[in-house]
Parts: C-alpha cells; structure tokens; sequence
C-alpha cells in the first residue's frame, strides 16, 4: 500500500523533489488544470496541476466539488501565489464521485443557518474543520494538564439516581414499556419494577460522585457528558454537553482559583500555538460578522487579540459583595442600561453584569468569590454571616470577555453538620445521599472542585457565536439527529 502523505505536513515542510500520494476531497476543479484539494488535516488546500491532454476525459468529468481523490505525483515549488508547493499529478483515481448537481457545498459562502440544516455535511467546511480541529487540542491540552500534575482521571456515571445541582432538570432514564408502566397501589410509578429499581436520569454533574475518589485519591477529574432536559433554545444551551470537572482533597477556594486559572491560560495557550492557521482564519470570519453589527455591540477585541488578552492579564478576584457595589453605582446600572438592574445586595448576577466587570470595568478575567448562600447549591461550604448577618458560601465563578461565566465551582462543605443543616433547609433528602454524607463522617477534610463546560471553552477560543456551532451532534428541545 502506497504511503499516503497528509497536506499539513506537506504544506508545512515544504520540501520539494519527491514523490507521493495525497487523498483528501475536491474543493474545487478550474480550467481542467488545478484542482484544490483537502483532506481536513488544514483548512489549506493543496493545488494539484493536471497534465489534462494526458489524463483521460472519464476522470477529467468526474473530478467534481466534493468528490474523493486519490492523486500520485511529484512535489514541486509552486508557481502560484499562496503557497510554497503543489503537486504535479502523475496518476489520478477516482474513490468516490460527487453529483455537483446534488451536492449542496459549492465553492461559495454559506449561512451557519443554512450549514446547520445539513449538519452531516458541514464538517467539509474551512469553519466547522478549522472549529473541531481546535476542539481537538484543547480536549488533549486538558488531559496533559491534569496529567502532568498527577491527577487521576475517574469516570464517573452517566445514568445516576442522584441530581447534583437540585434544579430537577433531568432526563429520565427507563426501560418500561411506555404504553403499560406498572403502578403502586397508591397510584404512583413503581420503580422498584424498573430496570435498576430505582428512578434513575441522566446525569447533570459528575461532581458528587468526583468528591469520593478525592477522598482516597487527592486530586481526581472527569471530562464526560452531561445532560440537562432544559427547554431553553437559546445560542447558550445545549441539552447534551461536556463537562470538565477537577476534585482536589487538601484545596481551599484560593487553591481551587489557581488551578482554574493556570488550567484555562495552559489549554488557550496551545491552542494558539498548534492551531495558528485555524485560529486566524476564524478571527477573519468573526471580524466579518462582526460588520454586520451595530457599532456599538461590536467587540472591542479580535478574536486573537481577546485570547491573548486571557493570557497575558493575572485574573482579578473580588468578592460578589464588592462585584454588586460596583454594579449598583455603574452608569450603566443608574441609566438604567441593564436589562436587569441591580438594586441590591442578594441580586443573581446575569450575563450583562459579569461581561461588564470583564469588559468595562476591570478590563481583565475576573474571578468572583463568596456568593449569597440562598443562590447557590447545598455542597458549598459556608461562611461566616458577616455583621450585617448576610450569609455567603465559598464559591467562585470566572467570567471572560464576550461569554460570562466560563467556570463555576467551590470550596466544599466538609463538617458534616453543617451539611445536613443546609440540606435540611432546602429540602435534599439526607437518606438518597447517605453515600455522600460518608465522605464528611470518615476522614473529612477540606477539599474543593470546579466545573469548566467544554463548549463554553471551545466557543470563546473558536469565536463562535451559537453553542450548537463547537459541539459536532448538538443536541437541543425538538432535535436529536444522527
């Protein structure tokens, strides 16, 4: 079998005088003469020159915009503009033809809208390759970080009786015959009858199960799938996601801060390093888009300059108490140019108010910590009422440029007390969590984690607008293609 030579590595190496083989997929075909080819290892085509009074007409005809090639020939230094080297063809084959009649990606732009209309195809696009490809290294670039740093990487269950966060947005997940569920006698569903005996969902979180083997581990994370049966059909959601979630035995929420922030600047920083030609072609598309705005909801940031700026700026941190007193007296809050205004301490911060920290105020990442308790999960570990008895627990979140929220997490509740009050007063039942009360009875200690959703992550370093753009099934309310 021949070796067959990706483009990337052709393109980059540019070393001429040899021959090999290229597959990939027809861009396009001009003049009988040059075909530009791809084989998704580059947003770059390579140009193939056909000797066409030599090659035969049944090949010349079914060299069409998306159909599959094989082509042998001689590297040689290009004569055209835009790339060092092209390949002389020597033979071509046919390994798949392309109706370009039917063929519905033609060399011309097209509307995100319209590419999500037929999903299965737009990984062929310079967007969604350039997109997934950045994908790809910053999953491997969480993966070495937590590596290089000794974590164990657990994976935690998918189908869990547990829900983490409390909000009871879950999938449920059963193996009943729908149209004959069998009944208790009080009229209930019997669970006890179904598969695990027990009702069961998707998980929301692999948070929970996490804090157990960082209770024999020290520092554990997982990189899975969640789900969250929110009917919400917003650029921001996703019924099917990824989450990033360390647990670290003997961490305080400063600790926890750290690694956060030494996490995202390492994964942003690989990306822009290994993905340089991807990451400009996507900051020229969005600085395309970006035209078509209103000035002033434009960026003030390019795409690279926006990534670099989280690199560059130490995150500043603040407590959610100071982060509302600057809100309350922004100008833009006594305005009334919020559309949600903040009126006082105990507010849920949206969008707007943690962009404008970001952008407006601090001009830099900002980290926020010690969050009113009633907005926040039973987990965290609480503070001390301050004098004006306000009760806050240690959490953090961490807001970027143009997204918000990028992590979210806390120091633990450890002291077992403590733990059960607060369940008690949100109404979690102890008796379906015992398990977890175990860790805080048999060698408690302080401990902390966070949570980094992985689209969030693709999506400010990719520049792309809607969260069903970065993930490549997306799932949400009305659509589970593929």
């Amino acid at each position: 079998m021949r070796q067959r030579t990706k483009i990337k590595s052709l393109l980059q190496s540019a070393e001429t005088g040899f021959e090999t083989t290229v597959k990939g997929w027809v861009r396009t075909f001009r003049n009988n003469q040059f075909i530009a080819l791809n084989d998704g290892s580059t947003n770059l085509n390579l140009q193939i020159v056909v000797d066409f009074e030599n090659t035969d007409p049944a090949i010349l005809k079914s060299i069409t915009t998306g159909a599959a090639i094989s082509v042998t020939g001689q590297v040689v230094a290009s004569l055209g503009k835009g790339q060092k080297v092209e390949l002389k063809a020597a033979s071509i084959e046919i390994l798949g033809d392309s109706d370009p009649e039917k063929y519905p990606l033609q060399p011309k732009k097209h509307s995100l809208e319209f590419l999500r209309e037929i999903a299965h195809l737009r990984f062929r696009t310079n967007t969604f390759g350039a997109v997934f490809r950045v994908r790809n290294t910053l999953a491997f670039a969480v993966h070495q970080f937590f590596q290089e740093r000794g974590f164990v990487y657990l994976n935690t269950p998918i189908i869990t009786a547990s829900d983490a966060e409390g909000a009871g947005e879950t999938f449920h997940v059963t193996n009943f015959d729908l149209n004959n569920v069998p009944k208790t006698a009080e009229g209930e569903i019997d669970f006890t009858a179904d598969f695990f005996g027990k009702a069961t969902n998707l998980t929301v979180s692999g948070q929970l199960e996490g804090e157990l083997g960082a209770m024999a581990l020290s520092d554990i994370y997982t990189f899975g799938p969640t789900f969250r049966a929110e009917n919400s059909n917003t650029t921001r959601h996703l019924a099917e996601f990824w989450m990033i979630e360390p647990e670290m035995a003997f961490y305080n929420l400063d600790d926890n801060a750290d690694l956060a922030e030494e996490l995202l600047k390492q994964v942003i920083k690989e990306a822009l390093e290994k993905n340089t030609d991807d990451l400009e072609f996507l900051a020229q598309r969005l600085a395309e888009e970006e035209k078509q705005k209103p000035q002033q909801e434009r960026s003030e940031m390019t795409l690279l300059e926006k990534l670099q700026f989280c690199l560059d700026n130490d995150f500043e941190r603040l407590t959610y108490t100071e982060a509302i007193e600057i809100l309350k007296n922004s100008s833009q809050n006594k305005k009334k140019k919020f559309t949600y205004l903040i009126e006082g301490w105990g507010a849920d911060l949206q969008s707007e108010h943690e962009r404008y920290l970001v952008e407006k105020h601090f001009k830099k990442p900002v980290i926020l910590t010690d969050y009113p308790a009633a907005i926040k999960a039973f987990y965290m570990r609480q503070n001390e009422p301050d004098a004006e008895g306000r009760k806050t627990v240690r959490a953090m979140d961490i807001l970027f440029p143009g997204i918000g929220e990028m992590v979210g997490g806390s120091q633990r509740e450890e002291r077992l007390d403590k733990l059960e009050q607060r369940m008690d007063e949100m109404n979690i039942p102890k008796e379906e969590l015992d398990w977890y009360l175990d860790t805080r009875r048999f060698g408690a200690c302080e401990h902390a984690g966070f949570g980094l959703g992985f689209e969030r992550l693709v999506q400010f370093v990719t520049g792309m607008g809607n969260i069903r753009d970065v993930i490549p099934f997306p799932r949400f309310p009305k659509n589970a293609a593929f």
